[in-house]
């Protein structure tokens, strides 16, 4: 289980069909790359479901659902679609599934509208929506989840259950009440933490995890501590695959939002793997067809009770460091984790909850993104702004709101940059030719010359002012100039830049100046045409790009010195 590399997605790759079977080579290791994945996705699950609020035995499923449909229909050769911290940190907060009769239907729907949100993105190719997320929330909202992992497992870590209303509140007052905890508990957490990171570093490697909860789990029942609680007193886990359900439909308005937030977190999850996990081709896969693949992994596990996943990077370098080859590794993971259930589901029912509580605890600590936290720190007071920002909120609010609200910051600054990301140049062309010297340009417009203009950055419409406030002002003094601005790559002006050269051209106008453009696009070309401006401008005083770079601004300044002489 896990939250993602915290790395900034990027774009999409073309993608690539890929073998429905293994070369026979290749078998031994998908098989012994699905063994581990698959014994180590059962405790995992379980804290997954335990991590959310909801029914253990969801997490478990939507595990093994997920790992299976996701293996079949994402781009990714070796994405493992499971449930991540982040995913479950934000599932604890929907009310919805937290409580009621129809709690556990609730989840299911939940799980099948984000895979739909998930569907459609993909189906419309929207991969590279991700790309406009900053690092600094990403990083912001990843650490605090972290934070609310930790947080969220102190109750079973101590067997003190506060009345607080949320983790914050809840935890304080964990902590001012010690003499309320059962040691037992505490002991076996504690030592299921200590042993894990023991055995991690042995031969047994990623199987360390799954062999201290069993242990911790077995001396807890042998040494009779009835005090410490098993997943059984919460939970029977049945020996039987699960079956489908219909969805809660008169639950779906309320889970709308929700499901949003649960696919952007767990798309942005999804593209760090796309991003930086090839296939066995060497190419990367497509960020569209592992959205559509998410998708379709959420719907299939909702419709079996399973609760929402998503692409889980732990779990994906998991199966690709124990040597899968082809997506039979995850296909086998399921297959494992399908024989735990059919076989050994009594035994599951005597997992200790604080030692599901220890790993989640390591798990929340692991998370943690301190030099990518300390990096955004370090770029300047926006980004840390940022980051603070999302941070706090994702740690104060529930986190269905807190995505959103990281969503917002991203788009308020990506505007923010697009804004100010423009500059005015100007070229001074050699009366005998050669090439032309870049020069601030004037703060007023001379007379009787000729101003040629060049325009660097996004013609966004709040860059307008930042733009009308770099070219030279007219005055009385400007009579009888021409400006020329030049256009040349740029593909969309919008009707606010039109409306900014229509106001610079009347005001040159006032004066006896003129206003040129040079270097306008075919796009552009159509938009001044169909808003009008073309003739308020002047056919002759516009001209089009051409192959040749600088023939357009050659005709410009030819048509400018006509119109001053």
């Amino acid at each position: 289980m896990t939250l993602g590399s915290g790395d900034e997605p990027g774009s999409e790759r073309p993608e690539r069909t890929e073998e429905s079977a293994p070369p026979p080579g290749t078998r031994s290791q998908d098989a012994k790359a699905g063994l581990v994945l698959g014994l180590e996705s059962v405790p995992d699950g379980l804290a997954a479901g335990l991590l959310a609020g909801v029914d253990p035995v969801s997490g478990l499923y939507g595990y093994l659902v997920g790992t299976a449909a996701g293996a079949l229909a994402t781009s990714s050769v070796f994405m493992s679609v499971q449930a991540t911290g982040a995913m479950a940190v934000l599932i604890a907060d929907v009310p919805q599934v937290q409580d009621g009769p129809d709690a556990a239907r609730a989840l299911f729907t939940l799980a099948v509208l984000t895979g739909v949100v998930m569907l459609v993105l993909g189906l419309l190719r929207l991969g590279t929506l991700v790309r406009f997320v900053p690092t600094a929330v990403v990083v912001g909202f990843i650490n605090a989840v972290a934070v609310n992992i930790i947080l969220g497992q102190l109750s079973n870590l101590t067997a003190y259950s506060s009345d607080e209303s949320n983790r914050v509140t809840r935890t304080i007052d964990t902590l001012l009440h010690p003499a309320t905890w059962d040691l037992p508990t505490v002991v076996v957490g504690a030592l299921t933490i200590a042993l894990i990171v023991l055995l991690e570093r042995t031969r047994l490697g990623a199987l360390g995890l799954v062999a201290a909860v069993v242990l911790t789990s077995a001396a807890t029942e042998l040494l009779g501590w009835d005090t410490v609680a098993q997943l059984r007193d919460i939970a029977e886990v049945p020996r039987s695959l699960p079956t489908p359900v219909m969805p809660l439909w008169g639950a779906i308005p309320e889970l709308v939002l929700p499901a949003v937030s649960l696919a952007f977190v767990g798309l942005v999850q999804g593209a760090a793997i796309s991003q930086s996990i090839p296939n066995p081709d060497g190419t990367y896969p497509d960020a569209s067809g592992d959205f559509r693949g998410q998708g379709v992994a959420n719907v299939a596990a909702g419709l079996l009770q399973g609760m929402p996943v998503g692409g889980s990077m732990s779990a994906t370098s998991l199966v690709v460091n124990a040597g899968a080859r082809s997506r039979w590794a995850n296909l086998t993971a399921a297959a494992v984790m399908a024989v735990v259930i059919l076989v050994l589901a009594g035994a599951v029912g005597y997992i200790a909850m604080p030692a599901l509580a220890g790993l989640l605890i390591l798990i929340g600590v692991r998370t943690f993104r301190v030099d990518q936290a300390r990096m955004v720190w370090k770029t300047g007071r926006t980004q840390a702004v940022v980051l603070v920002s999302t941070f706090a909120l994702t740690i104060v609010i529930p986190l269905q709101y807190a995505v959103l609200v990281g969503v917002s910051f991203s788009v308020l600054l990506y505007v923010a940059r697009q804004s100010n990301k423009i500059t005015i140049v100007r070229w001074a062309l050699p009366e005998g030719g050669g090439l032309p010297r870049e020069e601030p340009p004037p703060a007023t417009l001379p007379s009787g010359e000729v101003v040629v203009l060049t325009v660097y950055g996004s013609l966004f419409f709040a860059a307008v002012p930042v733009f009308e406030a770099q070219l030279p002002a007219v005055t009385p003094a400007s009579s009888g100039s021409a400006v020329i601005l030049r256009l040349r790559g740029k593909e969309d002006l919008g009707s606010t830049f039109i409306t900014a050269l229509l106001r610079y051209h009347e005001a040159l106008e006032s004066e006896g100046s003129h206003l040129l453009l040079s270097g306008v696009g075919v796009r552009v070309l159509g938009q001044l045409r169909s808003t009008g401006a073309l003739e308020v401008l002047g056919a002759d005083n516009v001209f089009a790009a051409t192959e040749g770079i600088g023939e357009s601004l050659e005709q410009a300044r030819a048509r400018a010195l006509a119109l001053l002489a």
